[in-house]
Order: structure tokens, then sequence, then C-alpha cells
């Protein structure tokens, strides 16, 4: 009997523990550990969950919370997009075209593994200590990801497509627009999933790097002033921003591309 019992509760609980409950009871978890250790063996300036609650209110009415706030996902936002023109266009033009994958293909992909760390010193020489350091920081953190999922778009359309619009005598441009970069979309929405989160890192590690207004300089004045809740409420805003990108992107990606991963929708 308790043999056969097993199953059934093990079904049970599958039925219970939703996606959401199991995420929620982990982060209940994982915050409960974090207050219990840093009560016990950290410094009383270490930053508790307990701390950084209280001081979320505070933070968030703060000018120069807001203000930090602003310039980055402002920053980050621009940057997002220059980046997302120019990747997706050259990305293209690597995948429809031969000569091109074979003379940047390597190139792209040694840049997309380099740390964006190493190009901060290069920046800051060439555009000094301003928000242009920034801006061409956040543009190399996040275009190599959109060119190397539009290069494996645009080479990945069926070849049925391409032969239905070659029939028709339908114009290059046109091909492009009305076959290639629709049929390429669930590649480019991948693309800029990447970008998202590496541009964010990029906008942050350069107002690290270069101590300009940021969010990332509001992280670092905080904790350097052993203000450490008040530096974990920006670092919250940062992931939150991370986790509301990628949900609406999830969310264009069912609304507009139903055919495409249609097990999203369980989950």
């Amino acid at each position: 009997m308790a043999v056969a019992a097993l199953p059934a509760a093990n079904t049970v609980a599958r039925r219970t523990l939703t996606p959401t409950t199991a995420r929620l009871l982990a982060g209940l978890v994982i915050l409960a550990c974090w207050e219990v250790v840093a009560r016990l063996a950290a410094p009383d300036f270490v930053a508790k969950p307990s701390g950084v609650i209280v001081a979320i209110p505070a933070v968030i009415a703060s000018t120069a919370f807001l203000q930090a706030a602003w310039i980055t996902i402002a920053a980050t936002a621009e940057g997002l997009v220059a980046a997302l023109i120019l990747g997706t266009a050259l990305g293209l033009f690597v995948g429809r075209s031969v000569v091109a994958d074979r003379a940047l293909r390597l190139w792209i992909n040694s840049f997309n593994a380099m740390p964006m760390i190493i190009a901060l010193p290069l920046m800051s020489l060439w555009f000094g200590y301003t928000s242009a350091a920034r801006f061409a920081t956040i543009i190399f953190a996040a275009i190599f990801a959109v060119m190397i999922n539009a290069a494996e778009g645009a080479q990945s359309v069926p070849k049925d497509y391409l032969e239905v619009a070659g029939s028709f005598r339908a114009p290059r441009l046109r091909v492009l627009f009305e076959v290639v970069i629709p049929a390429s979309m669930p590649y480019l929405l991948a693309g800029l999933r990447l970008a998202a989160g590496r541009a964010l890192i990029g906008a942050v590690v350069a107002e690290f790097f270069l101590a300009i207004p940021g969010l990332g300089y509001f992280i670092l004045y905080n904790s350097r002033t052993y203000h450490q809740n008040e530096a974990f409420v920006a670092v919250l805003l940062l992931a939150g921003f991370g986790v509301g990108c990628d949900v609406l992107i999830g969310w264009a990606t069912r609304r507009y591309l139903p055919w495409y991963r249609r097990d999203e929708k369980t989950e």
C-alpha cells in the first residue's frame, strides 16, 4: 500500500508545485540563508535582505536614485537600438553572402568572446571619461550577439521560400524584407534577448570604470560609503529591468510568432 501511494503523492506534488510556486520557494530559501549567514558571520554594514527591504522606500523616493536610473536605462536603450540596427544589417549581409561569411565570421566570433572590460580602456582613450564612452561600450557589448543571430537566421531560411520568390522574379530587396527577415525573426529575437542583457551590463560596467553618472556609479558610491543596503536596491532595479526585457520579448514571441516554440505557452 505504501509503495502504491508514492506515485500518487508525486503526482499531487507536481500538480501543487507549479513553476511559479517553485521559483518563489527557492527565492525565499535563498533570502533566508542570506539573512542568517549575514547576521551570524558578516559585519554590520554588509547588506541583508531585511535591511534592503527597509531601505527601498527611501531610495526609490530619492532624486539621486531616480536620476541615476533614468540615465542608465536611457543610455542602455539608445545603445541597444543602435546595436540592433547595425548588428542586424551586418548580420544579414554576412548570412546572405558567402564571401562575407568566410571573411568576417571568425572576427565576429572572436570579438563576441572578448570580455567587454578589455575594451573599456580603449573607449576611455578614444572618447574620454564621458557618456560617449559608455555609449560605445554598450554597442560593443551588444552588437556581436545580434550579428551572430542575424547571420544564423539568414542562413537558415528554407530554400523553398527563396525558390518560390525567385520563380516570381522578386527583386532582392523585396526578398530580403518579405522572406529573409520574417523567416529570421526567431533568431533576431534570440539575439535581442542576449543583447539586452549584455547592453545593460556594458552600461553598468562603464559607469563603474569611468565614474560617470548612472546606476553603476550609484552602486559604487554607496557600497564604498558602507550603504550597501541602498546599493542593493539599485541592483534589484537592474535585475528587474533585465527580467522585464526578457519577459517582454518572450511575450512578443508568443503573441506575434505563435508557430515558434509552442511549448513555451504551457509554462
